[in-house]
């Protein structure tokens, strides 16, 4: 038999002329290799229903022909279409919506399969079956690619469906092409025999037209192994171009200011800390150059470890960039250094935000490129063009996964091929990191700064709120203060949810008059947003009203109570990280969950997790249990692929072993000839023969 190449056009497929290939090529179908891989959303079980003797609430799939059809009117009209099973035996299908069109559509005589479950009101009926029309001509009682079998559903748009593009559609140009010939394997033999693997050729058969549903789950496996092995295979190709590329600049085994840095400290570095360090610093004794990820649950102290790390490049005149995602968090940075470093002004340290004065920006683009500035800490604002850098060797890249590929590659591209530190105090699951970081080293702070306690989650509904203001008020007395954090800025007519501004008027006024009340959110201006830090820092705010603004980067050590309103709608991630804003120091902190009497079970399933653990790797894990890779991260900022198939939740034992199985390929020669780069564009995957 032929082999069918992947690669050719759609235009050898009877019925497909310019428009129909355009409207599929929207959708990202352009050759037969995009076709057969787009895989079935669902399965409907068409096997006709065996038993002659029909019972209520079966669900069952029953070839037939319409006899006839009528209209009742009355409070609510609706169609009756007479149906007569191959046994004679009459079912009423009905039909409350879409009525003219139906009354059109089942035409007497009409041959088709329906499904769905039985009902009985006066004889059998079913409400709104699922149909199939049958040619009408006898000897096509196969028209059966449709019914009497297992059956596919694709996804599909109205615009496809309207040039004939539903699932029945799909069905027949799948089965057009997989007749044409088979298709080559793709995996190397040795592997495929390891791993115990369908071909490709009836993985595609099974996929796409299956006796049993243990077939699908064959194919499903095969396919789901095939991409993510070829992923890996990315990744490792990846990490050996970046190493083509060799070192320009060196950290220095010992930095004298690191060891001043060290003495000078109120604290000693955790075991974990002390690693991280190690481990960075030796990575960085090889002659290629590093990208490593610092993985550090909120609180555990990344922050001066990064900073001692930046010291060895700085000690050797090489510049370090540290990039954050908001001003808020860019600036505490930089006041959390300045105060670690601050009497060591000969070290020059920049921050960097948009909207600054020309004049000063002017002098600060000036420090940095002539090397004045040895670490520049920014948001943003480093990657516009005009920014150029003296020697810079170091990028520390936080909450990492909120940049794009692309604006880590833009700040890389302003040094001399620099170093990378992503630092990320969202914790991510073991299956991502394998997935999205895989060319990267993996440096895990686990625990916290000594003193530290676990914090007092508490999820209570709305009769509790009587006791949680009261609470408040009782620890404001002894001198603490409070975070209260709402999901929105303004109210939405769309979202009925009290929004932070209307609250702080309540609360303020109605609540707490006799408590200094202060408001913060994204919306407000750079300086208002300053002033209002600034007086919450100093306590002269005892009471914050604010949104998500303080997920990352707000440090107060004297705040010790956390509010989240409507907490239902909040991530478990995101509830993580914006309950590290309290537990800073040696105090006891509460952290309080506020929802509604009715949530969904899923949202209950979070707020349940995070009132048992304060583990944020746990929490991760489960966030990605229930969530999926896609929303937890944000697939095209994140830069993971849309696999096509492959689950990262379900598929994590497949991914362990396509690693290692795309490791030992990687450690040869034949990764170079491999075209890897041909097989992925723009994160999508495109599957050569």
């Amino acid at each position: 038999m032929a082999y069918i190449d992947l690669e050719d056009s759609l235009d050898g497929i009877k019925g497909i002329g310019p428009k129909r290939a355009a409207l599929l090529a929207d959708q990202g179908i352009r050759n037969l290799g995009d076709l057969l891989t787009n895989y079935p959303r669902r399965y409907l079980d068409r096997n006709f229903t065996k038993d002659i003797i029909l019972k209520q609430g079966d669900v069952v799939t029953l070839l037939g022909n319409i006899s006839d059809s009528y209209l009742v009117h009355g409070k609510k009209s609706r169609l009756i279409v007479g149906f007569k099973t191959l046994n004679n035996e009459r079912i009423n299908l009905v039909f409350f919506r879409g009525v003219n069109f139906f009354n059109k559509l089942f035409t007497v005589d009409r041959k088709l399969v329906i499904s769905g479950k039985l009902e009985y009101f006066k004889g059998y009926q079913i409400v709104h079956p699922e149909y199939e029309m049958l040619n009408d001509e006898k000897d096509d009682e196969s028209d059966l690619l449709h019914a009497g079998r297992i059956i596919p559903l694709y996804p599909s748009t109205e615009s496809l469906k309207e040039e004939g593009f539903d699932s029945k559609g799909f069905r027949k140009i799948i089965h057009f092409v997989l007749g044409k010939g088979s298709i080559r394997e793709n995996l190397p033999p040795a592997l495929v025999r390891k791993r115990k693997l369908a071909s490709r050729d009836d993985s595609f058969r099974k996929i796409h037209f299956p006796e049993t549903m243990e077939a699908v789950g064959e194919a499903r496996r095969r396919f789901a192994y095939e991409e993510l092995y070829y992923f890996q295979l990315l990744l490792f190709y990846k990490q050996k171009q970046r190493e083509k590329i060799k070192r320009l600049l060196w950290p220095i085994p010992k930095s004298p200011t690191a060891d001043l840095l060290l003495k000078n400290l109120p604290f000693r570095l955790t075991e974990d800390q002390t690693n991280a360090v190690h481990s960075i610093l030796k990575s960085a004794k090889q002659d290629v150059p590093i990208a490593a990820l610092l993985q550090g649950d909120v609180g555990s102290g990344k922050t001066i470890t990064a900073l001692i790390i930046a010291l060895h490049y700085i000690d050797n005149r090489i510049q370090v960039a540290m990039l954050a995602p908001t001003e808020i968090l860019a600036r505490q940075h930089f006041e959390t250094i300045y105060k670690f470093l601050g009497n060591m002004p000969f070290l020059g340290i920049e921050l960097l935000l948009g909207g600054e004065n020309k004049k000063l920006r002017a002098e600060k683009l000036a420090r940095m490129k002539n090397g004045e500035s040895s670490l520049i800490i920014g948001t943003h604002s480093l990657l516009q063009e005009d920014i150029q850098f003296s020697d810079l060797g170091l990028v520390i890249i936080d909450e990492q996964h909120k940049f794009g590929v692309d604006q880590r590659e833009t700040i890389r591209s302003k040094g001399k091929n620099p170093d990378i530190l992503a630092m990320t105090a969202t914790p991510i699951p073991r299956t991502l990191c394998l997935t999205l970081y895989g060319d990267l080293d993996l440096v895990n702070i686990r625990s916290k700064p000594a003193g530290r306690k676990p914090i007092d989650t508490r999820w209570y509904k709305e009769e509790r709120r009587a006791g949680v203001y009261n609470s408040i008020r009782k620890y404001i007395k002894e001198g603490r203060q409070c975070y209260i954090v709402y999901p929105l800025v303004e109210d939405s007519e769309k979202v009925d949810l009290e929004s932070c501004t209307k609250a702080y008027e309540d609360l303020s006024k109605n609540i707490f008059p006799d408590l200094r009340v202060g408001l913060l959110h994204g919306k407000m201006k750079s300086a208002e947003k300053d002033s209002v830090m600034a007086a919450f820092k100093q306590n002269q705010i005892q009471i914050l009203v604010t949104t998500t603004v303080v997920e990352v980067g707000v440090d107060v050590p004297n705040a010790t109570i956390l509010v989240v309103e409507h907490a239902n709608r909040f991530g478990i991630s995101q509830l993580h990280q914006l309950r590290g804003r309290v537990g800073r120091s040696d105090l006891e902190s509460f952290c309080i969950l506020m929802t509604g009497d009715f949530i969904s079970d899923e949202a209950s399933d979070r707020l349940n997790a995070l009132t048992k653990s304060n583990d944020g790797y746990e929490l991760a894990e489960k966030d990605l249990e229930i969530r999926g890779p896609g929303e937890l991260l944000g697939v095209k900022q994140s830069g993971l692929p849309e696999f096509k198939i492959a689950d990262l939740v379900h598929d994590r034992n497949l991914l362990e072993e396509a690693k290692q199985d795309a490791r030992d390929f990687a450690k040869g020669d034949e990764l170079e000839k491999v075209e890897i780069q041909s097989r992925f564009q723009e994160g999508k995957f495109i599957f050569a023969n």
